[in-house]
């Protein structure tokens, strides 16, 4: 019969040396290897799911705004593209329209923000993070885990409507993806700059602390219907790097060879709206204190 032996295990979780956190002591060096073995990595494997565990419980009210965000995003992409996607399914886009589309994206933001603003602020936006950060209002550790997390929830919602909408019939596109057409590369530039600064802006001045923060997200999707109305025509209207790289991952083809625009345009209309924003605060206080 097989004597016991003795489980000794170190405390030092946090460090996650897994391995030398398990040592077993056998006072019968008969038990076969293969056992002593199996037992051994049982054991490690506890610890390693132990280590996770304990990570998880650490960073769970962090994470929390991170999911938000994704979470966000995705809804943002699936609902927003998903209009102008299914438009063209078996009918003709104008029956849908400019305008449905324009507010699709602004409802979808309306919509989140009310959900998860109290969690994260809801960004679902690089640009809006961006603007935020550049402002001075959240750290560049958070900054960019939010940016990452809204490029994945922009995929999710992606993945999701292609496969939703592969066999739709669609006479527009199957993801949504921004483009524009030849010779229009400095209009789409300077359209997609300008857009991003004016909305980036309005999202600055309703987020404020003097601002309107209890209709902060009707006006930020009004604004971002106004937008799509606007520059629909010109490019599809991106104002956000994720809203765009998601379909253009599926896309493929000219969307991705053209991804470059929608990430840099968005970005530089965003840190000019947050300079501006900037300068504008820092002479309304000097006036106030006059």
């Amino acid at each position: 019969m097989f004597n016991w032996f003795h489980i000794k295990i170190d405390k030092n979780i946090k460090t996650g040396n897994h391995s030398g956190s398990v040592n077993l002591f056998l006072k019968n060096m008969w038990i076969p290897s293969t056992i002593f073995n199996l037992v051994r990595k049982l054991l490690q494997i506890n610890f390693f799911l132990c280590r996770i565990v304990y990570v998880l419980l650490k960073y769970q009210k962090i994470m929390k705004k991170y999911l938000a965000e994704m979470i966000g995003t995705m809804v943002l992409v699936l609902m927003g593209c998903g209009a102008a996607v299914f438009a063209g399914a078996g009918q003709p886009f104008d029956s849908v329209g400019t305008l449905g589309v324009a507010f699709a994206f602004g409802l979808s933001v309306v919509a989140m923000a009310y959900a998860i603003g109290s969690i994260s602020g809801c960004h679902i936006n690089p640009a809006i993070t961006l603007g935020v950060f550049l402002s001075g209002r959240m750290s560049g550790k958070d900054a960019g885990m939010y940016m990452i997390f809204q490029v994945v929830g922009a995929i999710l919602g992606s993945s999701i409507l292609w496969f939703l909408a592969k066999d739709s019939g669609s006479t527009t596109t199957l993801t949504g993806a921004n483009g524009f057409t030849d010779g229009q590369l400095s209009i789409a530039f300077v359209a997609e700059t300008v857009f991003t600064f004016i909305f980036v802006l309005v999202v600055l001045g309703v987020t404020a602390k003097n601002g309107l923060n209890k209709f902060a997200g009707l006006a930020i999707g009004l604004a971002l219907v106004l937008v799509h109305i606007v520059c629909i025509p010109i490019t599809g209207t991106s104002v956000n790097p994720a809203r765009s790289i998601g379909p253009a991952l599926f896309e493929g083809g000219a969307a991705l060879g053209q991804l470059w625009l929608f990430i840099v345009a968005p970005l530089l209309g965003a840190a000019i709206a947050a300079i501006v924003w900037k300068g504008i605060t820092v002479e309304n206080d000097a006036m106030e204190a006059a």
